[in-house]
């Protein structure tokens, strides 16, 4: 999925929603850096993409919470 179509979908996302899946990904990303030191992966480059999908939903959240762009906070 392209970048843009990426955040479309993800400033349609309420807070609560997007924070489980920070948590999610946080989770997921963990998972992925042990298993890549313990037995290497198939796809390492998913690290790299999980890092920068959770760092846009971090930043959402933020500009949310300081009311920025528009983007107000929603439950």
């Amino acid at each position: 999925m392209k970048h843009g179509a990426r955040l479309k979908e993800l400033r349609e996302k309420p807070d609560a929603e997007l924070r489980f899946d920070v948590q999610k990904g946080e989770r997921e990303l963990f998972d992925l850096r042990f298993k890549s030191s313990s037995e290497g992966l198939a796809n390492p480059s998913r690290i790299c993409a999980l890092r920068r999908d959770i760092a846009t939903m971090k930043t959402l959240l933020h500009e949310r919470e300081l009311g920025l762009h528009g983007s107000a906070p929603r439950a």
